[in-house]
């Protein structure tokens, strides 16, 4: 275990002195949040260094509640007067802003408490320049090599680091670090009008977890070149399987449609669904902060509230919205540990390690009795309405004919409603966790298919 609250972290020292200072100043509750963050990258371009990046920012925000007002200015500087500004500077704002029925600080009975989980979210490897480069050279190098490959669309590599700090008026301090690495590769595929392009990445926590270099470079040209010389596809109503890098998208827009704002607004296509069958009965929707070294994990939500794995959806069934006090607040409900910060605006609302449960059959069973349908692996704009639920995206992908996936496909649109599809949704059994959303080979029957 973990414990976040130490005496010898300046950053929290600074965060409750700032927070004190608002109090005594005024303010009826005020919080203070930093973020703390560096990061290096290199671009790759044709066997050549394109660029080197790096940047170093830390960023403090308080915000101040006066009533039912309350007031948000961030800075980068920490010298004393500066700060001391920020102080009176907020409190004259929240004195002038108008009030705001849903504001203030979590409850204090949900407030997080150490000690905390040790997730395993900061890895303290150093990636030198020169290293990064050799990823990125090594990713292009490997998806030129793929035969039929005829042009790169660059590499690139990164590492990085954070630390997030927030401390309240009413007793939370805690802070903790996390890092990342990556690497990508994007190439072209054939000549003249006859031009197909993909990619692929790998991201990670810890610089030992990154998938290597060269199977990263391969699996993009592979994935160029099983694109070439693309079909057409006739329209009507077809079933279509969604390959994980685009199924995932799908719990993006749920996600959107729980979030509470959403909800409190009435601007949610799921706004009056708590409690029914959204998703069709083997369907369970997971949000677990306590993954270890999960790319979205955790130890407190942006407001110091206590977080914990829950099932958004069980067994088919919304069971509950993500929530922040003030959309919790507002719809007159418990906060659930979905608040997020910056700091220069209120707090959110965001989901941790977002993922959709493992079904109980392979992809090739998923498949199988598929005679004519379509396999998506690219999905293209942003045809989709929160509100309504209606869908309609442009895709490109493969064609699955007597069970198998066979010729490329492009230019196509697909289209329903979310409502539609979520109800005709059937998982594969090969989850895996790449992502900070994730979800297995997804299924869905009875989709439009608009072709030539």
């Amino acid at each position: 275990m973990v414990d976040f609250n130490q005496s010898n972290d300046n950053t929290l020292d600074l965060l409750d002195s700032l927070v004190k200072s608002a109090v005594k100043a005024g303010a009826d509750a005020a919080d203070a949040v930093a973020i703390e963050g560096s990061s290096r990258g290199v671009s790759w371009l044709d066997g050549k260094l394109e660029d080197v990046e790096g940047s170093e920012g830390e960023d403090i925000g308080l915000r101040v509640m006066i009533g039912k007002r309350q007031a948000i200015v961030s800075s980068s500087d920490r010298r004393p007067d500066r700060l001391s500004e920020i102080v009176q500077r907020t409190i004259d704002m929240a004195r002038a802003v108008p009030e705001d029925d849903y504001c203030g600080l979590a409850p204090t009975d949900r407030l997080a408490k150490a000690p905390f989980q040790d997730l395993e979210l900061y890895d303290d490897t150093h990636v030198s320049a020169t290293q990064l480069r050799e990823i990125a050279a090594e990713c292009e190098d490997a998806a030129r090599a793929v035969k039929g490959v005829t042009k790169s669309g660059g590499a690139g590599a990164s590492a990085g680091t954070y630390k997030i700090a927030l401390a309240t008026s009413h007793g939370f301090a805690g802070s903790y670090k996390g890092s990342s690495f990556s690497a990508s590769v994007s190439v072209v595929a054939g000549d003249g009008t006859a031009m197909e392009r993909d990619y692929d990445h790998t991201s990670a926590r810890f610089y030992a977890d990154l998938k290597s270099a060269a199977d990263v470079g391969k699996s993009a040209g592979e994935r160029a070149v099983r694109r070439l010389n693309p079909s057409k596809l006739s329209s009507g109503q077809m079933s279509v399987v969604f390959d994980p890098r685009a199924g995932n998208s799908l719990l993006g827009h749920f996600a959107g449609a729980v979030n509470g704002t959403s909800v409190a607004r009435g601007s949610s296509f799921l706004k009056d669904a708590m409690g029914d069958q959204i998703f069709a009965p083997n369907v369970t929707i997971v949000d677990d902060p306590f993954m270890k070294r999960g790319l979205a994990s955790k130890l407190f939500d942006g407001e110091g509230v206590s977080v914990r794995c829950q099932n958004l959806v069980e067994a088919g069934v919304l069971k509950t919205w993500t929530l922040n006090s003030a959309a919790a607040r507002q719809l007159g409900l418990d906060v659930t540990g979905h608040a997020t910060r910056g700091t220069s605006g209120t707090p959110g609302i965001g989901t941790s390690n977002l993922y959709m449960q493992a079904g109980e059959i392979s992809p090739t069973e998923l498949l199988a009795d598929i005679q004519d349908g379509l396999y998506i692996t690219e999905l293209i704009g942003m045809g989709v309405n929160g509100v309504t639920g209606d869908y309609s995206r442009g895709a490109s992908g493969f064609r699955i004919q007597g069970g198998e996936v066979t010729d490329s496909v492009s230019e196509i649109t697909i289209a329903s409603t979310l409502q539609e599809m979520f109800k005709n949704i059937t998982p594969a059994d090969d989850l895996t966790f790449e992502y900070g959303i994730n979800v297995p080979t997804l299924r869905i029957d009875g989709m439009m298919i608009a072709g030539s």
